[in-house]
């Protein structure tokens, strides 16, 4: 079995995963770190000197090759990653996708603190940002939310994320 999380930056997606993968025992893979490692390059390198574009198609590559393991995996996927070509359709059917939510104030104060290792707002100012994630939500929402499983996590120990997604998956 294949769980997929996916969901903005910044909703816990890496940290969820780590939790869940040492529960349930099944082996994480964070798509961005095998997308690093099979070019020898950070994310923002691969922005900054191949473009968005072939990021997207190097990520979909490794996302393919990973949906058709028969592996148990936890799949911790980048916040575009659903966006794209058709992934989320093949996301559906070949993995158990979790869609954790968060909301623009939480999602701002966690991202905050983290722009020099997220590409796409690394020029945004703390005082833009709530915007910036208000609209890049609305556009990815739709997508975001064809997950089969829904799951809220502001305010809410990481515990307590995990073992709502035990549950729904129904280990």
């Amino acid at each position: 079995m294949i769980i997929s999380l996916v969901g903005y930056m910044g909703s816990g997606k890496s940290h969820i995963s780590k939790i869940l993968s040492e529960k349930i025992n099944f082996k994480l893979i964070d798509l961005d770190k095998e997308i690093s490692r099979r070019n020898k390059l950070t994310i923002p390198e691969i922005f900054e000197k191949k473009g968005e574009i072939h990021f997207r198609k190097l990520e979909r590559e490794a996302l393919e090759e990973i949906l058709a393991t028969q592996e148990n995996i936890i799949l911790s996927l980048g916040g575009g990653t659903p966006v794209y070509y058709n992934n989320m359709e093949i996301i559906n059917h070949n993995s158990k996708s979790i869609f954790l939510r968060a909301s623009i104030a939480t999602l701002s104060e966690r991202l905050s603190k983290q722009k020099e290792k997220r590409p796409l707002i690394a020029n945004i100012s703390d005082e833009n940002l709530p915007e910036f994630i208000a609209k890049h939500l609305f556009e990815r929402n739709e997508f975001y939310s064809k997950a089969q499983f829904n799951i809220n996590t502001d305010l809410r120990e990481p515990e307590d994320i995990v073992n709502e997604i035990i549950e729904k998956i129904d280990l």
